[in-house]
């Protein structure tokens, strides 16, 4: 395992740690932000690209 790899898998675990934060105290902007990051790091273990890429594509593509 490499460390973008690593590094996309401990994004999936924040990710869902700030769900269940976000369910607990009905914040829903947590909640998103925390399934943004599961989103990112899943895409970033299977692509092997940096978070930051990750997101200026999802911006590139969304603009």
């Amino acid at each position: 395992m490499n460390k973008l790899e690593l590094e996309g898998k401990w994004n999936q675990v924040k990710g869902s740690f700030k769900q269940k934060y976000g369910e607990w105290f009905n914040d829903d902007e947590t909640f998103l932000e925390g399934k943004f990051d599961e989103v990112v790091g899943k895409i970033q273990e299977k692509s092997g690209k940096t978070r930051e890429e990750i997101e200026k594509e999802i911006k590139d593509w969304r603009d």
